[in-house]
């Protein structure tokens, strides 16, 4: 079913989402969407539709929630602009929370006097994908900062992506940290960050950590950081679910048998 986000609380949706419906889907009378505001979805039914307007009511409320149970900021350095719009849609598709863009040293891309347009573009794009993967919320992109702006960050968890040898795994870091419910994690450019940057991040309570042997492309970097928590959310609720489930069998054990 097409999921939209509501502009408002009384679920209108915006004149672009309306010519998606009509002229993109070619939806028709009594067609199902599900619209979502403040996190809640709510499944609506088509009851009148023209070449320029839609109208719909709600039918039921969907108890679902498709959110991770933390929330990961990617603040990922200024790259090209398809290598960036590639990035946005793949880890808003894999949960992330909202993205920070970071003018580092090393970022060849430069936004002279375009940033209000890019950034709504750039929100345009992680909505879309946000609908499109079912989310029930829409990752914001923040306004673009400097690595001294990302320094003054509150996170329970504050990681960075170092070129350096010999550092913690990331891996490692997050299956340590399993009561941390926001995390940043600073991606750098092609060439990674500068050592200066990195003793800045480090020395403000951010943690260096690797990817491991292989190197990624910075493209590659953030999806395969959101495909790691992704797995290590699944392996946390397994271990939550077999830990319940064995002191369930022990209390009943100890009752028939002791």
């Amino acid at each position: 079913m097409q999921r939209y986000f509501a502009v408002d609380k009384d679920l209108n949706i915006s004149d672009k989402d309306k010519h998606h419906i009509i002229n993109v889907m070619r939806m028709k009378l009594n067609d199902k969407i599900e619209i979502v505001y403040n996190e809640k979805v709510y499944m609506c039914e088509i009851n009148d539709i023209s070449k320029k307007d839609v109208s719909y009511s709600v039918k039921d409320i969907i108890d679902v929630n498709n959110e991770l149970p933390l929330k990961v900021t990617i603040a990922v350095s200024l790259v090209n602009e398809k290598k960036l719009d590639f990035i946005l849609q793949k880890c808003t598709e894999l949960g992330v929370y909202d993205f920070i863009l970071v003018n580092s040293d090393r970022s060849k891309i430069k936004i002279d006097g375009k940033e209000k347009k890019k950034i709504e573009r750039w929100n345009t794009i992680t909505k879309e994908a946000a609908e499109q993967s079912h989310r029930n919320i829409k990752p914001i992109v923040r306004d673009i900062m400097s690595i001294n702006d990302v320094l003054k960050l509150d996170y329970d968890l504050k990681l960075t992506c170092s070129t350096k040898e010999n550092e913690k795994t990331i891996k490692n870091v997050l299956q340590n940290s399993t009561n941390c419910d926001r995390i940043i994690i600073v991606v750098g450019p092609e060439g990674g960050l500068t050592v200066s940057e990195e003793e800045k991040l480090e020395k403000n309570g951010f943690i260096p950590v690797t990817l491991g042997n292989l190197i990624l492309r910075t493209e590659t970097v953030p999806i395969y950081i959101m495909s790691l928590v992704n797995y290590e959310v699944a392996l946390w609720k397994i271990l939550i679910h077999y830990y319940i489930n064995s002191r369930i069998w022990i209390k009943v054990v100890k009752y028939y048998c002791f």
